[in-house]
Protein backbone atom coordinates (compact mmCIF):
# COMPACT_ATOMS: atom_id res chain seq x y z
CA UNK A 1 0.00 0.00 0.00
CA UNK A 2 2.89 2.37 0.75
CA UNK A 3 4.28 1.79 -2.74
CA UNK A 4 0.90 2.47 -4.35
CA UNK A 5 0.51 5.62 -2.25
CA UNK A 6 3.93 6.85 -3.32
CA UNK A 7 3.15 6.07 -6.97
CA UNK A 8 -0.01 8.21 -6.68
CA UNK A 9 1.98 11.01 -5.07
CA UNK A 10 4.54 10.88 -7.84
CA UNK A 11 1.81 10.93 -10.49
CA UNK A 12 0.45 14.11 -8.89
CA UNK A 13 3.93 15.62 -8.86
CA UNK A 14 4.39 14.63 -12.49
CA UNK A 15 1.29 16.58 -13.53
CA UNK A 16 2.80 19.71 -11.98
CA UNK A 17 6.14 19.09 -13.64
CA UNK A 18 7.94 17.51 -10.67
CA UNK A 19 8.82 13.98 -11.81
CA UNK A 20 11.73 13.33 -9.47
CA UNK A 21 11.06 11.13 -6.46
CA UNK A 22 11.37 13.14 -3.23
CA UNK A 23 11.36 10.44 -0.56
CA UNK A 24 14.18 10.00 1.94
CA UNK A 25 17.41 10.94 0.17
CA UNK A 26 19.51 8.06 -1.14
CA UNK A 27 23.26 7.80 -0.66
CA UNK A 28 25.26 9.97 -3.04
CA UNK A 29 26.43 7.10 -5.20
CA UNK A 30 22.93 5.73 -5.83
CA UNK A 31 21.37 7.08 -9.08
CA UNK A 32 18.15 9.07 -8.77
CA UNK A 33 15.01 7.07 -9.51
CA UNK A 34 12.34 8.39 -11.89
CA UNK A 35 9.24 6.30 -11.13
CA UNK A 36 6.53 7.71 -13.45
CA UNK A 37 8.39 6.98 -16.71
CA UNK A 38 9.21 3.50 -15.43
CA UNK A 39 5.51 2.84 -14.90
CA UNK A 40 4.76 4.06 -18.43
CA UNK A 41 7.58 1.95 -19.88
CA UNK A 42 6.30 -1.11 -18.03
CA UNK A 43 2.81 -0.62 -19.47
CA UNK A 44 4.08 -0.17 -23.04
CA UNK A 45 6.37 -3.18 -22.68
CA UNK A 46 3.51 -5.37 -21.44
CA UNK A 47 1.15 -4.49 -24.30
CA UNK A 48 3.76 -5.12 -27.00
CA UNK A 49 4.98 -8.34 -25.43
CA UNK A 50 1.54 -9.87 -24.86
CA UNK A 51 0.31 -8.97 -28.35
CA UNK A 52 3.26 -10.87 -29.83
CA UNK A 53 3.07 -14.09 -27.81
CA UNK A 54 -0.60 -14.52 -26.80
CA UNK A 55 -1.39 -17.52 -29.10
CA UNK A 56 1.46 -19.43 -27.44
CA UNK A 57 0.03 -18.59 -24.02
CA UNK A 58 -3.37 -19.94 -25.07
CA UNK A 59 -1.80 -23.24 -26.14
CA UNK A 60 0.09 -23.40 -22.84
CA UNK A 61 -3.14 -22.97 -20.84
CA UNK A 62 -4.98 -25.68 -22.78
CA UNK A 63 -2.13 -28.14 -22.43
CA UNK A 64 -1.92 -27.53 -18.68
CA UNK A 65 -5.66 -27.96 -18.16
CA UNK A 66 -5.84 -31.13 -20.25
CA UNK A 67 -6.29 -34.22 -18.10
CA UNK A 68 -5.57 -37.74 -19.37
CA UNK A 69 -8.62 -39.98 -19.66
CA UNK A 70 -8.98 -43.41 -18.00
CA UNK A 71 -7.74 -45.14 -21.16
CA UNK A 72 -4.94 -42.68 -21.81
CA UNK A 73 -6.93 -40.59 -24.26
CA UNK A 74 -6.14 -36.90 -24.64
CA UNK A 75 -7.36 -34.08 -26.84
CA UNK A 76 -3.94 -32.64 -27.70
CA UNK A 77 -0.84 -34.73 -28.30
CA UNK A 78 1.64 -31.86 -28.42
CA UNK A 79 2.02 -28.10 -28.62
CA UNK A 80 1.86 -28.20 -32.43
CA UNK A 81 -1.19 -30.50 -32.37
CA UNK A 82 -2.94 -28.02 -30.07
CA UNK A 83 -2.08 -25.16 -32.43
CA UNK A 84 -3.39 -27.08 -35.43
CA UNK A 85 -6.66 -28.19 -33.80
CA UNK A 86 -7.38 -24.78 -32.29
CA UNK A 87 -6.69 -23.00 -35.57
CA UNK A 88 -8.86 -25.48 -37.48
CA UNK A 89 -11.80 -25.41 -35.05
CA UNK A 90 -11.82 -21.73 -34.02
CA UNK A 91 -10.00 -19.83 -36.74
CA UNK A 92 -7.16 -17.34 -36.46
CA UNK A 93 -8.94 -15.10 -33.96
CA UNK A 94 -9.68 -18.14 -31.81
CA UNK A 95 -5.97 -18.07 -30.97
CA UNK A 96 -6.58 -14.71 -29.27
CA UNK A 97 -9.39 -15.80 -26.93
CA UNK A 98 -9.01 -13.80 -23.72
CA UNK A 99 -6.48 -11.38 -25.21
CA UNK A 100 -8.62 -8.28 -24.64
CA UNK A 101 -8.75 -8.69 -20.86
CA UNK A 102 -5.08 -9.63 -20.82
CA UNK A 103 -3.97 -6.61 -22.84
CA UNK A 104 -6.19 -4.35 -20.71
CA UNK A 105 -4.75 -5.58 -17.41
CA UNK A 106 -1.20 -6.33 -18.53
CA UNK A 107 -0.48 -2.58 -18.56
CA UNK A 108 -0.82 -2.07 -14.78
CA UNK A 109 0.54 -5.60 -14.11
CA UNK A 110 3.81 -5.10 -15.98
CA UNK A 111 4.04 -1.50 -14.81
CA UNK A 112 3.82 -2.63 -11.18
CA UNK A 113 6.17 -5.60 -11.67
CA UNK A 114 9.00 -3.77 -13.46
CA UNK A 115 8.71 -0.45 -11.63
CA UNK A 116 8.38 -2.14 -8.21
CA UNK A 117 11.53 -4.17 -8.81
CA UNK A 118 13.47 -0.99 -9.61
CA UNK A 119 11.86 0.73 -6.60
CA UNK A 120 12.92 -2.01 -4.17
CA UNK A 121 16.36 -2.37 -5.74
CA UNK A 122 16.83 1.39 -5.32
CA UNK A 123 15.88 1.34 -1.65
CA UNK A 124 17.77 -1.88 -0.87
CA UNK A 125 20.94 -0.57 -2.49
CA UNK A 126 24.07 -0.53 -0.36
CA UNK A 127 25.69 2.15 -2.51
CA UNK A 128 27.99 -0.30 -4.29
CA UNK A 129 27.72 -0.95 -8.02
CA UNK A 130 26.48 -4.52 -7.62
CA UNK A 131 23.47 -5.20 -5.38
CA UNK A 132 24.07 -8.30 -3.17
CA UNK A 133 22.29 -11.41 -4.47
CA UNK A 134 20.09 -11.78 -1.39
CA UNK A 135 18.86 -8.20 -1.81
CA UNK A 136 18.26 -8.75 -5.52
CA UNK A 137 16.15 -11.78 -4.68
CA UNK A 138 14.27 -9.83 -1.99
CA UNK A 139 13.55 -6.97 -4.41
CA UNK A 140 12.32 -9.43 -7.07
CA UNK A 141 10.14 -11.31 -4.60
CA UNK A 142 8.57 -8.11 -3.29
CA UNK A 143 7.89 -6.97 -6.87
CA UNK A 144 6.18 -10.31 -7.59
CA UNK A 145 4.09 -9.92 -4.43
CA UNK A 146 2.96 -6.41 -5.44
CA UNK A 147 1.70 -7.52 -8.84
CA UNK A 148 -0.76 -10.19 -7.64
CA UNK A 149 -3.45 -7.57 -6.98
CA UNK A 150 -3.72 -7.28 -10.78
CA UNK A 151 -2.39 -10.67 -11.89
CA UNK A 152 -4.92 -12.83 -10.02
CA UNK A 153 -8.16 -11.52 -11.60
CA UNK A 154 -6.41 -11.10 -14.97
CA UNK A 155 -5.25 -14.73 -14.97
CA UNK A 156 -8.61 -15.98 -13.69
CA UNK A 157 -10.58 -14.35 -16.50
CA UNK A 158 -7.99 -15.12 -19.17
CA UNK A 159 -7.86 -18.82 -18.30
CA UNK A 160 -11.66 -19.23 -18.58
CA UNK A 161 -11.67 -17.66 -22.04
CA UNK A 162 -8.57 -19.49 -23.25
CA UNK A 163 -9.89 -22.87 -22.13
CA UNK A 164 -13.47 -22.38 -23.31
CA UNK A 165 -12.70 -23.91 -26.71
CA UNK A 166 -11.24 -27.07 -25.18
CA UNK A 167 -14.21 -27.53 -22.83
CA UNK A 168 -16.67 -26.90 -25.68
CA UNK A 169 -14.90 -29.43 -27.92
CA UNK A 170 -15.09 -32.08 -25.23
CA UNK A 171 -18.78 -31.29 -24.69
CA UNK A 172 -19.47 -31.74 -28.41
CA UNK A 173 -17.54 -35.02 -28.38
CA UNK A 174 -19.80 -36.14 -25.49
CA UNK A 175 -22.91 -35.52 -27.62
CA UNK A 176 -23.95 -31.99 -26.63
CA UNK A 177 -25.16 -29.63 -29.33
CA UNK A 178 -23.70 -26.19 -29.93
CA UNK A 179 -26.94 -24.59 -28.67
CA UNK A 180 -26.56 -26.19 -25.24
CA UNK A 181 -22.97 -25.07 -24.73
CA UNK A 182 -23.01 -21.62 -23.05
CA UNK A 183 -20.90 -18.85 -24.57
CA UNK A 184 -18.63 -17.00 -22.20
CA UNK A 185 -17.10 -13.53 -22.08
CA UNK A 186 -14.87 -11.76 -19.59
CA UNK A 187 -17.73 -9.42 -18.62
CA UNK A 188 -20.24 -12.21 -18.00
CA UNK A 189 -17.73 -14.22 -15.94
CA UNK A 190 -16.69 -11.21 -13.86
CA UNK A 191 -20.29 -10.10 -13.20
CA UNK A 192 -21.37 -13.62 -12.21
CA UNK A 193 -18.46 -13.99 -9.81
CA UNK A 194 -19.13 -10.59 -8.23
CA UNK A 195 -22.87 -11.36 -7.96
CA UNK A 196 -22.39 -14.74 -6.29
CA UNK A 197 -19.18 -14.29 -4.32
CA UNK A 198 -18.47 -10.58 -4.21
CA UNK A 199 -15.20 -8.99 -5.29
CA UNK A 200 -13.30 -11.87 -3.64
CA UNK A 201 -14.68 -14.14 -6.35
CA UNK A 202 -12.22 -12.55 -8.76
CA UNK A 203 -9.35 -13.55 -6.47
CA UNK A 204 -9.82 -17.31 -6.61
CA UNK A 205 -6.37 -18.90 -6.61
CA UNK A 206 -4.59 -15.92 -5.02
CA UNK A 207 -2.29 -18.10 -2.91
CA UNK A 208 -1.27 -20.18 -5.92
CA UNK A 209 -0.74 -17.05 -8.01
CA UNK A 210 1.42 -15.58 -5.27
CA UNK A 211 3.43 -18.80 -5.03
CA UNK A 212 4.12 -18.72 -8.76
CA UNK A 213 4.74 -14.98 -9.19
CA UNK A 214 6.92 -14.45 -6.13
CA UNK A 215 9.10 -17.48 -6.89
CA UNK A 216 9.31 -16.48 -10.56
CA UNK A 217 10.45 -12.96 -9.69
CA UNK A 218 12.98 -14.23 -7.13
CA UNK A 219 14.64 -16.20 -9.95
CA UNK A 220 14.04 -13.85 -12.89
CA UNK A 221 15.14 -10.41 -11.71
CA UNK A 222 18.53 -11.32 -10.18
CA UNK A 223 19.37 -13.54 -13.17
CA UNK A 224 18.37 -10.82 -15.63
CA UNK A 225 20.36 -8.17 -13.77
CA UNK A 226 23.50 -10.31 -13.75
CA UNK A 227 23.23 -11.30 -17.41
CA UNK A 228 22.42 -7.75 -18.47
CA UNK A 229 25.47 -6.44 -16.58
CA UNK A 230 27.76 -8.61 -18.74
CA UNK A 231 26.92 -6.88 -22.02
CA UNK A 232 28.38 -3.74 -23.62
CA UNK A 233 27.07 -0.38 -22.45
CA UNK A 234 25.22 2.25 -24.47
CA UNK A 235 27.08 5.38 -25.54
CA UNK A 236 24.43 7.85 -24.31
CA UNK A 237 25.87 8.14 -20.80
CA UNK A 238 23.05 6.14 -19.16
CA UNK A 239 25.38 3.27 -18.30
CA UNK A 240 22.76 0.74 -19.44
CA UNK A 241 23.27 -2.25 -21.74
CA UNK A 242 22.69 -2.09 -25.49
CA UNK A 243 19.22 -3.19 -26.57
CA UNK A 244 20.17 -6.63 -27.90
CA UNK A 245 21.85 -7.49 -24.60
CA UNK A 246 18.69 -6.56 -22.66
CA UNK A 247 16.62 -8.61 -25.10
CA UNK A 248 18.77 -11.73 -24.84
CA UNK A 249 19.09 -11.36 -21.06
CA UNK A 250 15.29 -11.11 -20.76
CA UNK A 251 14.82 -14.19 -22.96
CA UNK A 252 17.31 -16.36 -21.05
CA UNK A 253 16.22 -15.22 -17.58
CA UNK A 254 12.53 -15.46 -18.48
CA UNK A 255 12.70 -18.97 -19.93
CA UNK A 256 14.83 -20.22 -17.02
CA UNK A 257 12.46 -18.80 -14.40
CA UNK A 258 9.41 -20.04 -16.33
CA UNK A 259 10.68 -23.62 -16.40
CA UNK A 260 11.67 -23.59 -12.73
CA UNK A 261 8.20 -22.50 -11.51
CA UNK A 262 6.10 -24.42 -14.06
CA UNK A 263 4.73 -26.85 -11.40
CA UNK A 264 3.30 -23.85 -9.53
CA UNK A 265 1.80 -22.53 -12.78
CA UNK A 266 0.11 -25.87 -13.50
CA UNK A 267 -1.45 -25.92 -10.03
CA UNK A 268 -2.53 -22.27 -10.29
CA UNK A 269 -4.11 -22.86 -13.71
CA UNK A 270 -6.02 -25.92 -12.49
CA UNK A 271 -7.26 -24.13 -9.35
CA UNK A 272 -8.48 -21.09 -11.29
CA UNK A 273 -10.42 -23.05 -13.89
CA UNK A 274 -14.10 -22.57 -13.02
CA UNK A 275 -15.73 -24.82 -15.66
CA UNK A 276 -14.20 -28.24 -16.19
CA UNK A 277 -14.93 -30.85 -18.83
CA UNK A 278 -16.93 -33.93 -17.79
CA UNK A 279 -14.93 -36.33 -15.64
CA UNK A 280 -12.11 -33.93 -14.81
CA UNK A 281 -10.89 -33.72 -11.22
CA UNK A 282 -11.58 -30.80 -8.88
CA UNK A 283 -9.16 -29.51 -6.25
CA UNK A 284 -9.54 -28.08 -2.74
CA UNK A 285 -6.39 -26.03 -2.53
CA UNK A 286 -2.70 -26.07 -3.39
CA UNK A 287 -1.75 -29.14 -1.34
CA UNK A 288 -4.75 -31.13 -2.58
CA UNK A 289 -3.95 -30.18 -6.20
CA UNK A 290 -0.31 -31.21 -5.88
CA UNK A 291 -1.36 -34.54 -4.33
CA UNK A 292 -4.07 -35.41 -6.86
CA UNK A 293 -1.99 -34.41 -9.88
CA UNK A 294 0.94 -36.50 -8.66
CA UNK A 295 -1.31 -39.49 -7.90
CA UNK A 296 -3.42 -39.40 -11.06
CA UNK A 297 -1.01 -38.07 -13.67
CA UNK A 298 2.51 -38.50 -12.34
CA UNK A 299 5.39 -36.08 -11.83
CA UNK A 300 5.62 -35.22 -15.53
CA UNK A 301 2.19 -33.53 -15.33
CA UNK A 302 3.78 -30.66 -13.41
CA UNK A 303 5.74 -29.80 -16.52
CA UNK A 304 2.80 -29.82 -18.93
CA UNK A 305 3.12 -26.83 -21.18
CA UNK A 306 6.63 -26.10 -19.85
CA UNK A 307 8.21 -25.85 -23.30
CA UNK A 308 5.33 -23.69 -24.49
CA UNK A 309 5.54 -21.51 -21.39
CA UNK A 310 9.28 -21.04 -21.91
CA UNK A 311 8.64 -20.07 -25.53
CA UNK A 312 5.99 -17.59 -24.32
CA UNK A 313 7.97 -16.07 -21.49
CA UNK A 314 11.31 -15.77 -23.31
CA UNK A 315 10.19 -13.29 -26.02
CA UNK A 316 7.61 -11.69 -23.70
CA UNK A 317 10.24 -10.65 -21.17
CA UNK A 318 12.88 -10.10 -23.84
CA UNK A 319 10.58 -7.63 -25.59
CA UNK A 320 9.38 -6.14 -22.29
CA UNK A 321 12.89 -5.54 -20.95
CA UNK A 322 14.08 -4.12 -24.27
CA UNK A 323 11.21 -1.62 -24.43
CA UNK A 324 11.66 -0.86 -20.73
CA UNK A 325 15.38 -0.20 -21.00
CA UNK A 326 15.16 1.70 -24.27
CA UNK A 327 13.51 4.40 -22.16
CA UNK A 328 10.59 5.20 -24.49
CA UNK A 329 8.80 7.19 -21.78
CA UNK A 330 11.96 9.12 -20.86
CA UNK A 331 12.35 10.15 -24.48
CA UNK A 332 8.71 11.25 -24.71
CA UNK A 333 8.97 13.20 -21.44
CA UNK A 334 12.36 14.71 -22.22
CA UNK A 335 14.10 13.09 -19.23
CA UNK A 336 17.81 12.33 -19.55
CA UNK A 337 18.63 8.89 -18.14
CA UNK A 338 22.34 9.53 -17.68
Amino acid sequence: MRLLSQIMDQTANFVTGQTLITWAPAPARIPKLFLVPKIINGGIAGIIGVSCVFPLDLVKTRLQNQQIGPNGERMYNSMFDCFRKTRSAEGFFGMYRGSAVNILLITPEKAIKLAANDFFRHHLSTGSKQLPLTREMAAGGLAGFCQIIITTPMELLKIQLQDAGRVAAQARAAGQTAATIPKVSATSIALELIRTKGITGLYKGTAATMLRDVSFSVVYFPLFARLNALGPRRSDGSGEAVFWCSFLSGCVAGSTAACSVNPFDVVKTRLQLLKKAEGEASYNGIVDAFGKIMKNEGFSAFFKGAACRMIVIAPLFGIAQTVYYLGVAERLLGIHKG
